[in-house]
């Protein structure tokens, strides 16, 4: 009997409702963490509530617990999949991979792949993307693993923040220097390596720059492979704008979508962060 194949994510996919409604798609939401209460990502609280409080409180996030993860595999188990193919943010920024791991050890009757995205935000979205329409196909899920595991090789998520306080102080900080250049307006452009951690690529002088040199960046992508490309922010729609039509203007691409990060990412980047997830087609 073929397979049939239930498609997870978690909540910092940044994925649209309509999206994930369309797709199919069982989606495990991250927890945005307030003295008085806890909030599930993206259903019970929007990014712009976020950003409004941090003058009164930054928030800390929590994963799905363990119960909620089991409570989603035995939920599948019902509606009659046999094949799961669950994919999540970067081990190295959360511990949401390694709780589904162990939640999929208890169930010996389906198939669990757990998928590092070794991502975060559109750069998992894409690899969950990629997986929905080859799952439509009716491709086997050893088909479907074969092209994610391509995808996120070729990767890029790049993005700049307004300040690095929120990394840090969420300890999401990875290889990006803590005491980066606040005297000389220094801006690293961070990205994500092998290891699914944050780590410099470049560093520039001013916040207008370090947009520019992500629209370089893509320009210089561009000329090796066509892209699929998405910006991304969290409250600097503006500025995100600015660069999508930069981007637009620079390289030819006609269709760039912009998209907002949702809460709890935001809790870590604070607001004013601006990237690019893109890889070639």
């Amino acid at each position: 009997m073929a397979g049939k194949i239930a498609l997870v994510t978690d909540s910092t996919a940044d994925l649209t409702r309509e999206y994930i409604e369309a797709n199919n798609i069982f989606v495990l939401p991250l927890k945005v963490v307030y003295r008085e209460r806890e909030y599930l990502d993206r259903i019970e609280i929007e990014p712009s509530s976020v950003y409004s409080r941090l003058g009164e409180e930054v928030p800390s996030t929590s994963m799905p617990s363990m119960g909620e993860v089991m409570d989603l595999f035995t939920r599948l188990v019902k509606e009659g999949y046999n094949e799961v193919l669950s994919i999540h943010i970067s081990s190295g920024l959360s511990g949401t991979f390694n709780t589904i791991r162990l939640a999929a050890s208890q169930f010996p009757s389906l198939k669990i792949e757990v998928f590092d995205s070794k991502s975060i935000s559109m750069g998992i979205g894409f690899l969950v993307q990629e997986a929905a329409e080859l799952i439509k196909k009716g491709n086997k899920l050893s088909s479907v693993l074969d092209r994610i595991h391509q995808v996120r090789n070729d990767m890029t998520v790049t993005f700049v923040v307004k300040t690095l306080e929120y990394l840090k102080r969420g300890g999401r900080i990875g290889y990006v220097a803590a005491t980066m250049g606040s005297l000389l307006d220094l801006k690293p452009i961070i990205s994500v390596n092998h290891e699914g951690k944050y780590f410099t690529l470049a560093k520039v002088r001013g916040r207008k720059k370090s947009l520019q040199k992500i629209a370089e960046l893509v320009k210089e992508a561009t000329e090796k492979n066509k892209l699929k490309l998405i910006v991304m922010h969290g409250d600097a729609l503006e500025e995100a704008k600015c660069l999508l039509e930069e981007i637009k203007q620079s390289t030819g691409i006609g269709n760039i979508n912009l998209g907002e990060v949702g809460p709890v990412i935001g809790v870590h980047t604070g607001p004013g962060v601006v990237g690019v997830a893109y890889y070639p087609v």
